[in-house]
């Protein structure tokens, strides 16, 4: 399929990121047992890779164990860009869970290029390092070279003041919970001051405020003090993100580098679309490596037939949903010569349906043979179902 539609012009970007899907059932040949961002415990899982084009256009997807980091995961894609498809100088772009430094060697090897981010950590690193300066950081796009890496810098305002608003609340939900447990125990002579603090302190830690909400304990209240230096300290980086690459600036511009790193954005929405619409990955219940592959590919198949009919039916402001739900009304008649053979004769679609297979430019036939081909639905496909 990937040479069929990029033999001539191979891409020189690849966007790869990875998710899990969990199991039905625990003998699946890829399932294990990992970190899963489906919100399901104690099910096992399999780890999906998805490697897309410049265009955001699946070219290879690869099933994994469920246990594999992420990072894991990288080297197969490479050797793939590489030796499977033929590609020289391209760049890869992926998170910052995802291209770390044995991906980067790994990379630099066959001499291809990455496009990542760097963590928190690494950004304090550097700021104290005097690599980076807070003053850089702004709403436009900014850069700094060093040992031929390029930073690529920039605070992004309304990430910020979605940081500080999360932090308003849960403070707020804690001065709740204070209020709550100052009345119990004071309706409560003998309830123990000691237990309620350590409930209070348990929930500060779990929201990840203790670091500038400080709890203290007067007879038998509860009170939270707010350390306003920790809590500048904490919110100094809010909305702050530095990407890194090797790319040269005249390969790629700090803009075009800080929007190559946006366009994951792409890979995750096929993501949501493939586990959370009616293309369905899950739930998944057969259990060879064959047929888990099979089962994958035709999903992210079935995406790519979605991004067609989306760009097709644009121009026509129909979604997805409701233009196949338009096309439902498709029939045929079946028509039968006496003592000969018969045939299926389609009927001319109504406009709705003619604008939408326009759109898609196909024609319909006047008529098909009759194969007496066996169609199963939804319900009778798990009575077919084999026991792998």
């Amino acid at each position: 399929m990937f040479a069929a539609r990029r033999a001539e012009q191979k891409p020189r970007l690849f966007l790869y990121d990875v998710t899990s899907s969990y199991l039905e059932g625990d003998k699946n040949a890829f399932g294990a047992y990992g970190y899963g961002r489906d919100g399901k415990k104690n099910k096992k899982q399999i780890v999906i890779g998805l490697l897309c084009d410049e265009q955001g256009e699946p070219v290879s997807v690869e099933v994994f164990k469920g246990n594999t980091q992420d990072t894991q995961t990288f080297a197969a894609q490479v050797n793939k860009a590489s030796t499977r498809f033929g590609c020289e100088q391209v760049t890869f772009v992926g998170d910052r869970g995802m291209i770390k430094s044995g991906q980067i060697e790994d990379l630099s090897r066959v001499g291809f290029h990455y496009i990542t981010a760097i963590t928190k950590p690494q950004i304090e690193t550097l700021l104290k390092a005097g690599v980076l300066q807070m003053e850089l950081f702004d709403s436009a796009v900014c850069e700094v070279e060093q040992d031929g890496v390029r930073y690529v810098l920039r605070r992004n305002p309304s990430r910020a003041e979605q940081l500080a608003a999360s932090r308003a609340d849960k403070q707020m939900r804690v001065e709740q919970f204070v209020k709550e447990r100052n009345l119990y125990l004071t309706e409560h002579p003998r309830a123990k001051v000691a237990t309620a603090e350590k409930a209070l302190l348990a929930k500060v830690e779990r929201l990840k405020i203790d670091a500038w909400l400080l709890v203290e304990v007067k007879e038998r209240s509860l009170q939270l003090n707010v350390n306003q230096a920790a809590l500048e300290e904490a919110s100094r980086l809010d909305g702050c993100y530095v990407l890194k690459t090797d790319l040269a600036a005249s390969v790629a511009s700090k803009q075009e580098v800080h929007d190559r790193y946006k366009d994951l954005a792409q890979v995750e929405q096929a993501f949501r679309t493939c586990k959370t619409t009616h293309l369905e990955t899950r739930p998944i219940h057969v259990r060879t490596e064959a047929h888990t592959r099979a089962h994958v590919l035709v999903v992210m198949l079935a995406f790519l037939i979605r991004r067609v009919l989306s760009r097709a039916w644009a121009a026509l402001d129909v979604t997805i949903e409701e233009g196949l739900h338009q096309l439902q009304v498709l029939s045929s008649t079946e028509m039968k010569v006496k003592n000969g053979g018969s045939c299926l004769r389609i009927p001319k679609p109504n406009p709705a349906c003619s604008a939408l297979l326009n759109a898609l430019d196909l024609r319909l036939p006047e008529a098909l043979p009759d194969g007496n081909v066996r169609v199963d639905t939804r319900r009778k496909l798990p009575e077919r179902r084999k026991p792998y």
